[in-house]
């Protein structure tokens, strides 16, 4: 079996486990595609196949479109990296956070403002209204900018707001002037009225009580800032080009685009984030830079090894499935790389019960998402999203979900209590360390 052949296999093998309707892959090296191919339905009712054309969600991989964008206005001299948010949006306030000028657009880009995660209001379609909620709403501060990285879209999406001001603009319409028209995006839009325009346009899944079921596209309002591009793994190639030089015509100075995987903050094992994208630098030779989304019937995953021109795009129809790992398979299957192979590979610690304990307890972020953690008999276990997990230590402060072998990292305060963990990019906090002991 080829290569490409065991990839395939690969895919069919995670599509049946986790039940994950359609999938469409592509990848390209110095800017001639070297593969594509759509795996499962569209639609499982029609039974309309997968494409490389299919339109998919990409969700957070708008991020990176984003933050590009700033840093094209950087380039031009409109803005600084290093500008407080205030000085664009003079109406930004948090109550009863006293150095709000401290906060730049450099915190923003990389999710280190020190605010948690907050309620997200899909309902609000107004940068002004978005601005009014973050500064009345009841919200946690972790710690100073720049200290903490926690995934805040009600932050990132400020960005969107800057842009307006700085360009006159309206947010979407500079993205598609800066990127989407001059790559010839032509099957990529924020639009859900233009999207039911176009064919070939996949139905979107979740998993309800254990069955795949199709949903609505959710509408997102102002979080289309950081999740609103839906697109197709051919378009998503065309602007990765932008960032691995193949392109004709330079559309952004290749420093500036360097600039966005500069590794900002560690987030697990090797890897970084930076500006809208994830780095992991040191990867067999190569530097892997990525981002991944998900959303309401959507998991996926973009993203580029600069050393060698190559760009992948992996879009998926469900949600909270494994896009990550199947890039990552395909990066290792064009790299001639093991194709099971991973970031990086959390190491076995011995860990005492007397430091379990104090690990034990219900962490929450705004956004609702609650992880248990529970300790019975000395065996460990994380309770996410409703799903049961046993946990091995890789370090004193490290515990791994068993067997999907995700991190989770504890911070401690000064009695040496857990008071949050890190996990799938978000700070969650403890809200109680005696409902989980048993």
């Amino acid at each position: 079996m080829s290569q490409w052949g065991k990839f395939e296999a690969f895919v069919e093998e995670l599509m049946e486990t986790e039940q994950i309707p359609g999938v469409a892959v592509a990848l390209s090296e110095n800017g001639k595609i070297i593969y594509k191919k759509g795996f499962g339905k569209s639609d499982v009712e029609t039974n309309e196949p997968v494409t490389a054309e299919t339109i998919f969600g990409i969700a957070s991989v708008t991020k990176s479109f984003t933050a590009l964008a700033i840093m094209k206005l950087v380039e031009e001299g409109k803005l600084q990296l290093d500008d407080a948010v205030t000085v664009y949006l003079p109406n930004f306030r948090l109550s009863g956070y006293d150095n709000i000028e401290d906060i730049k657009i450099h915190h923003l880009l990389s999710h280190t403002s020190g605010i948690a995660t907050m309620k997200r209001m899909e309902q609000l379609n107004g940068f002004e209204e978005h601005l009014c909620y973050i500064n009345e709403i009841e919200r946690t501060c972790l710690g100073k900018p720049g200290e903490y990285i926690c995934y805040n879209n009600d932050m990132f999406l400020l960005l969107g707001a800057i842009i307006e001001k700085v360009t006159g603009e309206n947010y979407q319409d500079f993205i598609h002037k800066l990127l989407l028209d001059p790559l010839k995006m032509n099957r990529t839009t924020y639009s859900l009225r233009e999207l039911h325009n176009f064919e070939n346009v996949t139905m979107p899944y979740i998993l309800e009580d254990g069955k795949v079921v199709a949903c609505e596209w959710p509408t997102l309002g102002n979080y289309a800032v950081g999740g609103g591009i839906r697109s197709t793994v051919t378009d998503l190639l065309q602007y990765g080009n932008v960032f691995v030089g193949a392109l004709e015509k330079e559309l952004i100075g290749q420093s500036y685009l360097s600039k966005m995987a500069e590794p900002v903050h560690r987030i697990s094992g090797n890897s970084f984030y930076g500006y809208g994208l994830q780095t992991t630098p040191h990867y067999s030779g190569v530097t892997v830079v990525e981002h991944g989304g998900g959303q309401p019937g959507v998991s996926s995953n973009f993203g580029f090894i600069p050393e060698r021109g190559i760009v992948a795009a992996v879009l998926t129809n469900r949600s909270d499935v494994s896009a990550n790992a199947i890039w990552l398979a395909a990066i290792n299957t064009a790299l001639d790389l093991p194709i099971v192979q991973k970031r990086s590979t959390e190491q076995y610690y011995d860990i005492n019960p007397k430091q379990l304990q104090r690990m034990v307890g219900t962490y929450r972020s705004g956004e609702g998402t609650e992880v248990d953690i529970s300790l019975e008999h000395q065996t460990i276990t994380a309770t996410v999203s409703g799903k049961t997990y046993e946990l091995r230590a890789s370090d004193e402060r490290t515990l791994v979900l068993l067997p999907i072998e995700k991190p989770i990292r504890f911070f401690f305060d000064g009695e040496n209590d857990a008071w949050a963990i890190f996990l799938g990019l978000r700070m969650l906090v403890r809200s109680t360390s005696l409902a989980s002991v048993r």
